[in-house]
């Protein structure tokens, strides 16, 4: 690892960070969407599988010790323990995959192949991960704790859209990832 990946490292975390400074927005049917999910979306689409997921990481161990990075200015070990804890561990999987999946999808990267790959990460992978632990928390099955989330793939979906635009404008002007890996 060189100097450069440091600072994209460093840069990533410090952008979810950022994202969580941005008020969230409330549903019609109560459900507030926050911006700093777009954070893995945006490292792993844009640095890259172990660059991406190592941003994340570092932005989750300095919430863990203590920093109020997270929307709404929550930050410490405890919030792990909440019902959104899973999601927040799940981002740095999710910025993994999503790199894993652009760098596979590198030589024909479009639209599309950039879309399903964040979706796939950013989305699936997430929720999969964060549903469990919000089944566990809050003493619900797995499929209650899936279609309670269902109001927030709104708000995904325009994340996916805003992650991949990112992602492609990257890579035409100044590409992060190498068409080595």
């Amino acid at each position: 690892m060189n100097t450069k990946d440091i600072v994209y490292i460093a840069l990533f975390a410090a952008v979810t960070a950022v994202l969580g400074l941005f008020p969230p927005i409330t549903l019609p049917v109560g459900v507030p969407v926050t911006a700093q999910s777009l954070g893995p979306m945006l490292a792993g689409a844009i640095l890259g599988a172990r660059r991406g997921g190592l941003a994340i990481l570092l932005f989750v161990v300095l919430v863990a010790v203590g920093l109020p990075l997270l929307s709404g200015g929550r930050g410490g070990f405890g919030v792990f323990f909440g019902a959104t804890g899973g999601f927040i561990i799940g981002w740095v999987v999710a910025a993994f995959v999503i790199g894993f999946l652009i760098e596979k999808f590198w030589h024909r990267l479009n639209v599309v192949t950039a879309a399903a790959s964040i979706a796939i990460g950013g989305v699936i992978v997430d929720y999969a991960i964060g549903n469990i632990w919000v089944a566990a928390v809050v003493k619900i099955s797995y499929w209650q704790a899936t279609v309670g989330m269902a109001p927030f793939l709104i708000g995904d979906g325009i994340k996916v859209a805003i992650a991949t635009i990112a992602c492609l404008a990257v890579k035409r002007a100044y590409p992060l990832i190498s068409r080595s890996r």
